[in-house]
């Protein structure tokens, strides 16, 4: 059966609609589209994307939606992904923050795209390890954002298999993971009790009662236009602790004429100390 085409006007609506409600920029996504949807069109007998738009824009539940953004964007991560941002943290934040606290010993994290929940269980096992190694007792919380209830099921489930995580140490197999002898690993309670999922659009207005000493938002805003970009860092922002810092994805670029983060290193942003 060939690929079903869009047309323009369908391709016009598709994009507009996207941006937006999620600031996803799929202008130059159209051969993507046409090819990732192919098979969930054939399966619901939709003959063209006229009806499944008019299915997008016509369930309630936001479901569907979230499949389609699923199937077109890669929601790919792993365990200790890009770990020049722990080693920074261990080397030079927690450290930071150790001595700026004094007797407030308490950080808040926040992994905002955590999709399967690789990075936040990576965040909570390597501010546990700082701490036990030094024989402190802190209150750790991260929260772990992310717009697919899929992803989110997975994650909070913190079951992994043996290839998912082979780039874990040793040190922390033991320590953090329970083996369920079936090929399978659980992340151990005491980590899994750090962290709160929730689902969140981060295009759309986010408001806390407190504030993250540090935020990861990596390979996330690969999928936005400048202006996007722009109006998210700024967001994160004003929810940044004062000397909280920013870790985005080695391959995003922040617009330093944009935003009162001050750079720190590549792929790391600041914000000033009050």
């Amino acid at each position: 059966m060939d690929i079903i085409k869009l047309t323009d006007s369908e391709f016009e609506t598709l994009v507009d609609f996207v941006y937006k409600k999620y600031g996803i920029n799929l202008r130059k996504k159209r051969v993507l589209i046409e090819g990732r949807m192919a098979g969930t069109l054939r399966g619901k007998n939709l003959n063209s994307f006229s009806e499944y738009i008019n299915l997008l824009l016509s369930d309630k539940s936001g479901k569907e939606m979230i499949n389609f953004l699923n199937r077109i964007t890669t929601n790919h991560t792993f365990f200790m992904r890009e770990m020049e941002h722990f080693r920074f943290m261990t080397e030079k934040a927690l450290p930071y923050f150790e001595q700026a606290r004094g007797r407030f010993r308490q950080l808040r994290f926040w992994s905002a795209g955590c999709a399967t929940g690789q990075e936040p269980y990576t965040i909570a096992m390597t501010v546990s390890d700082y701490f036990a190694n030094k024989g402190s007792l802190w209150n750790i919380s991260v929260l772990a954002t992310d717009i697919s209830m899929e992803a989110l099921e997975k994650a909070e489930k913190g079951v992994y298999t043996a290839d998912e995580i082979k780039d874990v140490p040793k040190s922390w197999l033991s320590k953090y993971f329970e083996d369920n002898n079936d090929g399978t690993y659980r992340v151990s309670d005491k980590i899994r009790r750090q962290i709160t999922f929730r689902p969140l659009n981060l295009n759309e207005d986010f408001n806390f009662p407190y504030r993250f000493d540090i935020i990861f938002c990596r390979n996330v805003m690969i999928y936005f236009d400048e202006t996007t970009r722009e109006r998210l860092v700024n967001r994160f922002y004003k929810v940044t602790a004062d000397g909280g810092f920013l870790f985005v994805g080695h391959s995003e670029v922040v617009n330093r004429r944009a935003t009162n983060y001050q750079y720190v290193m590549p792929a790391i942003y600041r914000k000033k100390e009050e």
